[in-house]
């Protein structure tokens, strides 16, 4: 209950980040945070590192942080436990990384068939994401905020059209979270690797086929020189939102206006990944294609129902997990017909008659 408390006051006085700050005067706190993005990388990376210098920046140096890079400290994936133990105070990653902790954090970054990026941030915000969130979390002494989303991404990068369910079939694949369990329903063979080792391992040949984001950070991971199609659209990851684990001890020792700045900064950068993405993202696809020949294709229908077979099996194997999977599953459920439904019949209607009369 406390650890929720601290976090709802921290949301609340995100706004008030620029009224005077008690904690200067106390001297700095320094906030070392470890990430699963590699330095310096497009898009993913960099927003990691734009947050780390925004909290410098909106304490006006009162918190000062050390940014360590996937490899740096720790591996990409132990980034988790780093802050879990307290050895770090913060990570930014994927939660659906850790669905070997969990299988209900898959729900914290994005679920096969789920929501948008849109859909999931007013979920996460004000329709109760939030507290179930946290939840979970604290059964691993951490707290969460969202720190970016990447939009909904590219279906991805294979060495052959995929034109039927079958093809599937015996395709070594990476790919996280419960969209690789639905691979492996059809057949596949799901791996899930760090972004800093798929491109060796696609050019090695140890997997045939990945997805990783969209156009902007895709082109920079040249996987185009391993794969020549790329597949629009996929059921993985509809809205891949990103996350900032906080240690919850470390949470708890500070002072309110430490945590809304960090809140404030959270938020922020959370917005302007996905838009920056957006942004982004056509551009770098008509380099993909006009630049380096990319192939670009869209999954038929026929493999969209098998997706969706595989993706109702593998949400009943989810709920039988735990309560608390079944807890977050029914909630997620509840809110992406309520929320989806809504947009769907507000900005959908609007989008497709659009498209319909500009031709797109």
């Amino acid at each position: 209950m406390e650890r929720r408390k601290f976090l709802t006051g921290a949301a609340l006085g995100a706004g008030a980040v620029a009224l005077a700050a008690p904690a200067v005067a106390q001297g700095t706190r320094t906030m070392t945070i470890v990430s699963t993005w590699p330095r310096d990388f497009p898009g993913l990376g960099t927003s990691a590192q734009r947050f780390a210098q925004r909290v410098v920046e909106l304490s006006n140096g009162a918190i000062q942080t050390e940014y360590f890079a996937a490899g740096e400290r720790v591996g990409a994936f132990d980034a988790f436990d780093e802050v879990s133990s307290g050895n770090s105070n913060a990570y930014i990653g994927a939660d659906y990384y850790w669905t070997g902790k969990h299988p209900g954090f898959a729900y914290f970054t994005s679920v096969p068939f789920g929501m948008s990026t849109q859909e999931w941030t007013a979920w996460i915000k004000f329709a109760g994401g939030q507290e179930l969130w946290n939840e979970l979390s604290g059964e691993f002494n951490q707290v969460k905020l969202p720190v970016g989303s990447t939009g909904t991404q590219a279906g991805g990068w294979f060495n052959k059209e995929m034109e039927d369910p079958e093809d599937f079939k015996g395709l070594k694949m990476r790919m996280p979270g419960l969209g690789g369990q639905v691979l492996t329903k059809m057949g596949a063979s799901a791996v899930s690797l760090p972004g800093g080792q798929i491109y060796e391992n696609l050019v090695s040949g140890a997997i045939e086929a990945t997805e990783w984001v969209g156009p902007y950070n895709d082109y920079f991971m040249k996987f185009y020189e391993a794969a020549e199609y790329y597949y629009t659209g996929g059921m993985h990851e509809p809205g891949g939102g990103l996350s900032l684990g906080i240690n919850a001890d470390w949470w708890g020792s500070l002072t309110d206006w430490e945590r809304a700045v960090i809140t404030a900064a959270a938020y922020e950068e959370h917005s302007n990944s996905h838009d920056e993405a957006m942004a982004k993202n056509g551009e770098y696809l008509q380099k993909l294609v006009n630049e380096q020949g990319v192939q670009v294709r869209a999954f038929n229908d026929d493999i969209w129902d098998a997706f969706g077979e595989a993706a109702e099996e593998v949400f009943e194997e989810t709920r039988d997990h735990s309560a608390m999977a079944a807890k977050i599953d029914d909630a997620f459920q509840s809110k992406l017909r309520e929320i989806g439904g809504t947009i769907a019949a507000l900005e959908g209607t609007f989008i497709n008659q659009r498209n319909r009369i500009l031709g797109l």
